[in-house]
């Protein structure tokens, strides 16, 4: 559905039912240079079971229009603004890779608007290569493939999203230049120097007060399991319930695993939410 943020025109994808305020929200986050149907699987089945599912494309990318957001707490922001424009007090919150970033700053500044926390694929500080900015500023395609193979752990993973047998190396590529062909020029280097430049992780991470979980890759290449230890610790160290669940993956774990994702996001979005 197209919803007016401030005026300018902003997608959010329903997972197939009209989203209804008054269910229990589920919002969804997408990565740099993505958008929406990164969560298709998982966002489907939230819809079906009892959830108001909000699969967001942030600002810029693909049917939300621009201009893209320049920094995480401009994202964050956004996504209070769209939540309003909805009428969603609270909703649980799920980012993946640079939407990781937005939930977790999104979390810790509006805490009494976020039942649940689950950062997918997440690091702090996620810190970008000037090989990788270099490449997404001056050399998008070279990026994109760059990208697509280091998000993956297998050529030929089994089960995969949204069937067995699909290719997820093409479909991720096509996705990114499908994003690219139809946002501002610089899309990607936009969305990794934002990235890149978020300092306020560790910080933001001890202001959250409600539970966490981390869902996280053995063989995740670009996010790997041991970067989001700080973060972890933090909430620990602040009294938040945090736990991690480790998933056989590379970095794209909603299409390598899809099942095992789900079912740690479900289980855990239904869990009761205790807030500090």
């Amino acid at each position: 559905m197209i919803v007016d943020v401030h005026g300018v025109p902003a997608y959010a994808y329903t997972g197939g039912k009209p989203f209804d305020p008054t269910l229990p929200a589920a919002v969804f986050v997408h990565g740099a240079e993505h958008d929406h149907s990164v969560w298709a699987l998982q966002t489907r089945y939230f819809a079906h079971h009892g959830f108001g599912v909000l699969a967001v494309d942030l600002p810029g990318h693909h049917r939300s229009a621009g201009p893209a957001l320049r920094d995480i707490a401009a994202m964050a922001d956004w996504l209070a603004a769209l939540l309003d424009a909805v009428g969603v007090a609270r909703a649980f919150v799920a980012g993946h890779s640079m939407g990781s970033l937005v939930a977790l700053d999104f979390a810790a500044r509006y805490p009494a608007r976020t039942s649940h926390l689950a950062l997918v694929a997440t690091a702090v500080p996620m810190a970008v290569s000037d090989a990788l900015l270099d490449a997404a500023l001056n050399r998008e395609p070279e990026a994109i493939g760059m990208v697509n193979q280091w998000s993956h752990s297998t050529l030929a993973a089994k089960p995969s999203c949204p069937a067995p047998g699909f290719w997820l190396h093409g479909m991720n590529q096509r996705l990114m230049e499908r994003v690219s062909a139809t946002g501002e020029p610089n899309l990607f280097h936009t969305d990794f120097t934002a990235c890149n430049a978020y300092a306020d992780g560790v910080e933001r991470a001890a202001q959250v007060r409600c539970p966490v979980r981390l869902i996280v890759g053995r063989r995740d290449a670009m996010t790997p399991p041991r970067a989001a230890k700080a973060l972890e610790k933090a909430f620990a160290q602040a009294g938040v319930a945090v736990d991690t669940v480790t998933l056989d993956a590379g970095h794209a774990l909603m299409a390598e695993q899809p099942d095992a994702t789900l079912d740690a996001l479900f289980a855990f979005a239904s869990q009761p939410s205790v807030t500090l």
